[in-house]
């Protein structure tokens, strides 16, 4: 398995503790996944899936490749309340594609 940044929770933490960065984000999805379909490929966190959803995207799809880090996406889905919206899908995108319908 490679090891690499984005294998630390603590990458993912300090990436949603850059405010400038993650609210920058927030804004640009708020303004474009109203009523959309959203595919997010490398979720870490979820945190962009979670913006998706609160935006008034329509379905979010989450993939991300490191089973421990979708499973941490799973729970803060769930801690949000939007499992009806969001799915978190653990593999490669080219592995999942099948799962995406």
């Amino acid at each position: 398995e490679e090891d690499n940044a984005y294998s630390c929770l603590g990458t993912h933490r300090e990436m949603l503790e850059d405010a400038a960065r993650t609210e920058a984000f927030r804004e640009a999805i708020f303004q474009t996944c109203k009523g959309k379909v959203v595919l997010e490929v490398g979720c870490g966190t979820g945190i962009l899936s979670i913006f998706a959803a609160q935006a008034g995207a329509a379905r979010v799809i989450a993939v991300e490749a490191r089973p421990e880090t979708a499973d941490c996406a799973r729970e803060v889905v769930e801690a949000n309340g939007l499992s009806d919206i969001v799915t978190v899908l653990d593999g490669y995108v080219e592995d999942v594609a099948e799962d995406v319908d």
